[in-house]
C-alpha cells in the first residue's frame, strides 16, 4: 500500500491502484487532530482501492484520534477536495495561520 499527500488526483490516478490521497491539511494537524477544536472536525480521503482506504481510515481514526473522516470516493473525487486548497491559503493569509480546518455538518 502507498500512501501519499498530493497536489492532483491526475498523478494520484498514474501512480498506482493503491494510491488513497489524504486530505490538504498542514502534516501537524492532520497528525494530532485535537490541537484544534478537540478534534471535532473533518478530514477526506478519495481512492480506488477499497482495503487501503479502510486502512487509512483505520490509521487516522485509531492512531491520530480522527473522529470525521470522508470517503469521498475513487481518486477521481480528490480533485474537489483539492479546489479547498485556494480558500484555505486565502484563510491563511486573513487568519495568520494554518491552524484550522473545515467540518462537514450534516
Amino acid at each position: 500500500m502507498r500512501i501519499g499527500v498530493l497536489g492532483s488526483g491526475s498523478v494520484g490516478r498514474t501512480i498506482g491502484a493503491k494510491l488513497v490521497e489524504l486530505g490538504h491539511d498542514v502534516v501537524r494537524l492532520m497528525v494530532n487532530p485535537r490541537q484544534l477544536a478537540d478534534g471535532v472536525h473533518s478530514i477526506f480521503v478519495s481512492g480506488n482501492d477499497a482495503s487501503a482506504k479502510t486502512q487509512v481510515t483505520d490509521v487516522l481514526k485509531n492512531w491520530f484520534g480522527w473522529r470525521h473522516v470522508i470517503d469521498l470516493g475513487d481518486i477521481t473525487t480528490a480533485r474537489g477536495a483539492e479546489m479547498l486548497l485556494p480558500v484555505w491559503l486565502r484563510l491563511v493569509g486573513v487568519l495568520n495561520t494554518p491552524m484550522f480546518n473545515f467540518k462537514v455538518i450534516r
